[in-house]
């Protein structure tokens, strides 16, 4: 039987659900991803590595997620993001456990970078184009609930990770996150589908054949990977400003147990400084939520202001020097990076039509994993060039105010103020830039668009 097509996001409902699923997700991704720093003193140790090289574990991982997120995009379109999500769930943990017998640090590259990076890019990229899909008004407080389940794995995480390593050793540890991993299958089932307008829109695209086999497979791989967003003037700027920043994002969650060891800490007041960060960071991502919503400003400026006090908070993070200041530096970073990450995928949207979010978020992530990749290990080997990561804090914070200065470059970034209703008709704009011209089409900010 066929779904029933709703005409616009129901906003609530079930869309609750989706962003339940979306919250632990978000603990058991990105939130193992920021406290896995934890684990990197005990694998310098181990492996007898630089601090550069181990930290290819997880930029590999990083790298892997987002570079192979258009796959999970397309496998969702055609399979329905629950199945996907499940697929998802047993690589991540098969990843994580074998982990866990690693004997060399290509073992790790490969069983937590590899396997299970591209296990969480099957259930990332589903999962978060599910949520926008559900939700249109709300969808920025929507986008950052979802995204608090990171503070809040950031801020148990770090500690409990701690905690087992000392009890069970890096590699016991490690296998109790592996079976940690298994919970993305709950949330799966927690990924109801839903049709709406947009989607028949997006179907009525064709792609005409001229009898020629190689065309019409490139017209076959064109269609299902949406590659057209590429032309996309504004999909490609935001794409690029956003890489730049999520060079300089993660350094921070990679590294600062590291640098407050530097400083003379002991390792759970050193891990205490994540979960610091992570209370200020889910507090952020509530009250950045529910400020977008309001829709004082366009969210793309909103993005801009939060992406500059985001930088000058790295740069901030090299004057602490006790333990109280760390403190201090530590929480106004979380609350500033954390006010910033919501935006990254309620604005996308905007940008391209919620018709083309699902591949638009695969192709997104993909190019993002440029800068996840170079990030850390960039960072690691400052670090092991100049002995401190304040030259990395440094770095990163630039790489972050130049990604905002990038968002000037986005088409009528300057001048874009009006905010189009639902009832407004898209053939108010001009054709001829691959978006989705129809009337009652779900379009919050096309001033961005090409």
């Amino acid at each position: 039987m066929a779904e029933p097509v709703i005409i616009k996001s129901p906003d609530g409902g079930w869309g609750w659900m989706i962003v339940l699923a979306g919250f632990l997700n978000n603990c058991l991704l990105v939130g193992v991803t920021r406290s896995f720093g934890v684990f990197f003193i005990h694998f310098t140790q181990y492996f007898q590595e630089s601090s550069s090289r181990v930290s290819w574990i997880t930029s590999i991982a990083m790298a892997t997620q987002q570079f192979a997120s258009p796959v999970g995009s397309v496998f969702g379109m055609y399979y329905g993001a629950r199945p996907v999500v499940m697929v998802g769930a047993i690589f991540a943990f098969l990843g994580m456990l074998t982990a866990s017998f690693g004997q060399t640090l290509l073992h790790m590259y490969l069983s937590i970078g590899v396997l299970t990076g591209f296990g969480w890019a099957l259930v990332f990229t589903p999962t978060m184009a599910m949520i926008s899909r559900y939700f249109k008004r709300r969808r920025a407080l929507a986008t950052g609930l979802a995204f608090t389940g990171v503070g809040v794995a950031s801020f148990f995480f770090s500690p409990l990770f701690q905690l087992l390593i000392d009890a069970y050793g890096w590699r016991g540890a490690i296998q109790i996150l592996s079976a940690m991993m298994l919970n993305l299958c709950v949330c799966a089932a927690l990924l109801r589908p839903i049709t709406i307008q947009e989607d028949l829109l997006v179907a009525s695209r064709g792609h005409p054949a001229n009898g020629k086999k190689s065309t019409e497979f490139w017209n076959k791989v064109t269609s299902a990977f949406d590659l057209t967003l590429f032309l996309h003037r504004g999909f490609m700027v935001y794409s690029f400003a956003v890489t730049l920043m999520t060079t300089g994002y993660f350094v921070p969650y990679i590294h600062l147990v590291a640098h407050g060891k530097n400083l003379g800490l002991s390792d759970y007041k050193a891990a205490f400084l994540l979960s610091v960060t992570a209370i200020a960071e889910t507090i952020a991502r509530l009250f950045s939520g529910w400020l977008a919503d309001l829709k004082l400003i366009q969210k793309i400026h909103m993005l801009f202001l939060w992406s500059i006090v985001t930088g000058i908070s790295l740069l901030l993070i090299p004057v602490g020097s006790t333990y109280y200041s760390l403190v201090g530096v530590s929480f106004f970073y979380g609350f500033c990076s954390g006010g910033l990450a919501p935006l990254f995928f309620s604005t996308l949207p905007d940008i391209v039509g919620i018709g083309r979010i699902l591949n638009a978020t695969g192709l997104f992530l993909m190019l993002l994993s440029i800068g996840g990749l170079l990030g850390p290990p960039l960072s690691g080997f400052l670090e092991d060039l100049t002995g401190s990561y304040t030259t990395s804090f440094m770095t990163a914070g630039g790489f972050i105010l130049a990604g905002s200065l990038v968002l000037f470059f986005l088409p009528s970034f300057l001048i874009c103020t009006v905010v189009l209703s639902e009832q407004q008709s898209c053939d108010q704009v001009s054709a001829g830039d691959g978006r989705d011209h129809s009337a009652q089409a779900d379009v919050t900010n096309y001033c961005l668009e090409e």
